[in-house]
C-alpha cells in the first residue's frame, strides 16, 4: 500500500492580484508535492482562497461588488495564475462555498455546547486587515497594529470565547512530545515563549460587519474569520459531512500532513490551529513548516510601495521555470530571501543556460557526432568514471533527504553539485581527444554513457521545480517518461538514439538589458495632463471629514514632517504631513482638523500615512484648515 501525503497552502485573503512574494508556498508546495508523487507517494495538495471578514466586506463594497461576487472573481484570477504556474493541486477551496459554510457551523455548535465556547464581551483594539484583536501592551506606536503597522480600532461588542487557556499546558506537553512539529526550530521556539506568556481566551465571533459565517443559534453573530479559515484543511478532506472518505484517508490512517505557512500566520496555525483541533478531538496530526518573507531590496514586497513583482511579468519575458527555480533556491527554510533582478539574471545565465542548458547540448551533440545518437554497445570506465557515479549517488540521496525536510534550496543545491562534476568530467576525460584513437573509443562510449546517465537524474531530480524542462531532457535523450526517485539507479538501458539536433534549453541574457527591461516596466504610466475644471461628481469622490488631533511627533527621519495621531470617529489614523516649519507637536494637539480620508495609504520617509490634513497656503506662509464646533467624524460637504 502506498503511503500517504496531504499538502497545504494557506489559503489566501482574496485581497486582489497576487505577487511575486505571495505565490512562493504555492510554488513550493507544488514542488513539494511534485516530490512526493516521485517518491510514490498517494498526495493530495490542497490550496484555495479565505473570503470572508469585514476588511472583504469593505473591499467589495469600495469595487462596487456583492461581497460573493467579488470573491468569486478573485478566486477566478488566482485560479488561473495558478494554472499558468502549472500549480499542481488536487483541490481550491473557497470558504464561502456551502461545503464549507455548513460544517464550520456545525463545529461552532459543537464546541458551543461542549463549553468550549461561550458567550460574553469583548472590548479591544482591532486590526481589520489582520483580521485580530490586540492588547494595549502588544500596539506598536500611535496604537498600530503590532503585525502590519496599520492603525487599529477600539471595537467594543458581545463576543463569543473560545477556551484557549483550558488547553494552554496540553499544547505546552504536546510540542514538547513532538519536537519536529513544528519547522525550523527557532519558530517553534517563538511559539513555546508565546504561550508560556499565557494564553487569553480567543475572540471567536463579531456582530459589526455580516460578511462571514452566521452562528447559526445566534445569526447575529458571524464566527472569527480564522477559525472559519482554518477549518478548510478539514472541510476540504469532507470532515463532518456525509461524505468524509478523504478526511479518514488524508487525515488519519498514519498519513502525513504538511501545513506550510509563512512566518506572519504562525501564531494562528501553531496555537490556534491545535487547539481548535484538541477541542474537536481531532488528532493533531501534522508539520507546520515555516517559512520567511521574499522580499524587495526595500523591504516586502506590496503594491502600496510600488516594488511588487508579479509572477507572469517574469515568466512572460523567461518562461515559467527559471522562475520556479529562483523562487526553491532562494529562500532558505526559516529565513527571508531577497529578490534582485540581478541576481535572478545571475541564475538564469549561470545554473540553468551555462551549467544545466550547456551540459544537454553537449551531451547530445557529441553522443550523435561519435555514435551516432545511439548509447548501446561496449563500454570500459575511465579513472574518472567511479567519481562521478559516486557523486550521482551521494547527490541523489542528499537531495532525497533535503526535500523530506522541505529544504527546497539545500536540493536544488545537491542537483548542482551533480551537474557542476558532470560538465567537470567532460574536462577531465576529453572526448575530443579519446575520438582520435580508435583504441579509446570503448572509453569514449563509456563517457557518453555517464553523461546520459547524470541528466537523466537530473531530469528527474529537476521536476519539482523544472515542469517544463523535465520532458525537454527526457525527449533529448529518447526517454519515454520520467523515472521515479525510488526507482532511479545507475545502469539504466537505453534502447532509442538521442534526439538529432535540440533547441537550447535556457538562452542566455544580457544583464545591462534586463535590467532596463524592468526598469521600464516598473515606471508609472505618464500621468495625463490636469484638467482645471472638475465636476461635482469628482468632487464627491473626495472624502472629507473633522478629526481630532490626539498626539503629535515630529518625525524620525525628516525634519519637515509631523506625525500625528487623528481621531476620525471612532478610527485613529496616523497621518504625516509637511507643516514641521509651521507647527510644533505641541500647536497641533487638540486640533480639529479636515482631514482627506479615502486617499490611498503612502509612506513617507519609512512612516506610513493613511490621510492627509488641508491647509491654505501662499508665498510666505501655511495654515492648517480648523473647524471648531463640530464633533471629530463629521462628514464635510
Amino acid at each position: 500500500m502506498k503511503e500517504k501525503c496531504y499538502i497545504t497552502t494557506p489559503i489566501y485573503y482574496a485581497s486582489g492580484n497576487v505577487q511575486l512574494g505571495n505565490c512562493y508556498t504555492t510554488i513550493a508546495c507544488c514542488s513539494f508535492a511534485r516530490f512526493q508523487r516521485l517518491m510514490n507517494r498517494d498526495t493530495f495538495y490542497l490550496t484555495g482562497m479565505d473570503e470572508h471578514g469585514q476588511k472583504i466586506e469593505e473591499a467589495a463594497k469600495k469595487a462596487g461588488f456583492a461581497p460573493l461576487d467579488y470573491v468569486n472573481q478573485i478566486a477566478k484570477n488566482t485560479k488561473e495564475l495558478w494554472h499558468n504556474l502549472q500549480i499542481s493541486y488536487d483541490d481550491f477551496i473557497q470558504t464561502s462555498e456551502t461545503r464549507h459554510t455548513v460544517i464550520v457551523q456545525k463545529i461552532f455548535e459543537k464546541l458551543l455546547e461542549k463549553g468550549d465556547i461561550y458567550l460574553g464581551s469583548y472590548e479591544g483594539d482591532y486590526c481589520v486587515s489582520c483580521e485580530s484583536f490586540f492588547t494595549k501592551t502588544q500596539l506598536g506606536e500611535g496604537g498600530t497594529c503590532p503585525d502590519c503597522g496599520k492603525p487599529t480600532r477600539v471595537v467594543s461588542e458581545e463576543s463569543y470565547f473560545l477556551r484557549l487557556s483550558k488547553y494552554e499546558q496540553r499544547l505546552l506537553d504536546f510540542i514538547e512530545a513532538n519536537p519536529d512539529f513544528i519547522q525550523p526550530e527557532t519558530r517553534k521556539n517563538e511559539v513555546v515563549s508565546f504561550i508560556k506568556g499565557g494564553l487569553e481566551d480567543l475572540c471567536v465571533s463579531r456582530t459589526s460587519f455580516k460578511w462571514g459565517v452566521e452562528v447559526k443559534s445566534n445569526p447575529r453573530h458571524v464566527i472569527y474569520v480564522w477559525i472559519d479559515a482554518l477549518m478548510n484543511y478539514l472541510t476540504a478532506l469532507g470532515y463532518e459531512s456525509d461524505n468524509d472518505e478523504l478526511y479518514q484517508k488524508y487525515w488519519l490512517n498514519d498519513s502525513k500532513v504538511y501545513h506550510v505557512v509563512g512566518k506572519d500566520i504562525l501564531r494562528f496555525h501553531a496555537v490556534y490551529w491545535p487547539i481548535l483541533l484538541m477541542a474537536l478531538e481531532v488528532p493533531v496530526n501534522f508539520k507546520l513548516i515555516v517559512h520567511g518573507w521574499l522580499l524587495a531590496r526595500d523591504g516586502k514586497m506590496s503594491k502600496s510601495r510600488g516594488n511588487a513583482v508579479y509572477p507572469m511579468d517574469m515568466v512572460n519575458r523567461y518562461g515559467l521555470d527559471p522562475v520556479r527555480y529562483y523562487l526553491a533556491k532562494e529562500l532558505p527554510l526559516g529565513n527571508d530571501g531577497i529578490f534582485s533582478y540581478e541576481r535572478f539574471v545571475e541564475r538564469y545565465n549561470n545554473d540553468l543556460a551555462n551549467d544545466l542548458g550547456n551540459l544537454l547540448s553537449r551531451s547530445i551533440s557529441m553522443i550523435n557526432k561519435y555514435f551516432g545518437g545511439s548509447l548501446v554497445g561496449e563500454k570500459v570506465k575511465t579513472p574518472y568514471c567511479d567519481d562521478l557515479e559516486r557523486v550521482m549517488n551521494e547527490s541523489l540521496k542528499a537531495y532525497i533527504a533535503n526535500m523530506e525536510k522541505f529544504e527546497l534550496q539545500n536540493a536544488c543545491s545537491n542537483i548542482w553539485e551533480m551537474i557542476g562534476r558532470a560538465n567537470k568530467y567532460i574536462d577531465e576525460t576529453t572526448p575530443w581527444i579519446l575520438a582520435k584513437d580508435e583504441s579509446k573509443h570503448a572509453e569514449l562510449r563509456s563517457v557518453m554513457y555517464h553523461l546520459a546517465e547524470t541528466l537523466r537524474f537530473a531530469s528527474t531530480m529537476v521536476y519539482p521545480f523544472l515542469v517544463e524542462t523535465t520532458p525537454k531532457i527526457n525527449e533529448a535523450l529518447g526517454l519515454v517518461e520520467t523515472s521515479l526517485l525510488t526507482d532511479l539507479t545507475f545502469g539504466y538501458e537505453y534502447k532509442n538514439n538521442v534526439a538529432s539536433s535540440i533547441t537550447p534549453l535556457f538562452k542566455r541574457c544580457d544583464l545591462k538589458e534586463e535590467l532596463e527591461y524592468f526598469e521600464n516596466l516598473n515606471k508609472p504610466a505618464v500621468q495625463e495632463e490636469v484638467v482645471n475644471y472638475i465636476s461635482i461628481e469628482d468632487f464627491d469622490k473626495v472624502e472629507l471629514k473633522v478629526g481630532l488631533v490626539l498626539s503629535c511627533q515630529k518625525h524620525p527621519n525628516a525634519d519637515k514632517l509631523l506625525v500625528s495621531q487623528v481621531k476620525i470617529g471612532e478610527n485613529v489614523r496616523q497621518i504625516v504631513s509637511g507643516i514641521a516649519k509651521y507647527y510644533s507637536p505641541e500647536d497641533m494637539v487638540g486640533k480639529k482638523v479636515v482631514v482627506v480620508t479615502n486617499l490611498k495609504e503612502a509612506k513617507i520617509r519609512g512612516v506610513e500615512s493613511y490621510g492627509m490634513l488641508l491647509c491654505a497656503k501662499d508665498d510666505k506662509d501655511l495654515e492648517l484648515l480648523e473647524v471648531k464646533t463640530l464633533s471629530e467624524g463629521t462628514s464635510i460637504h
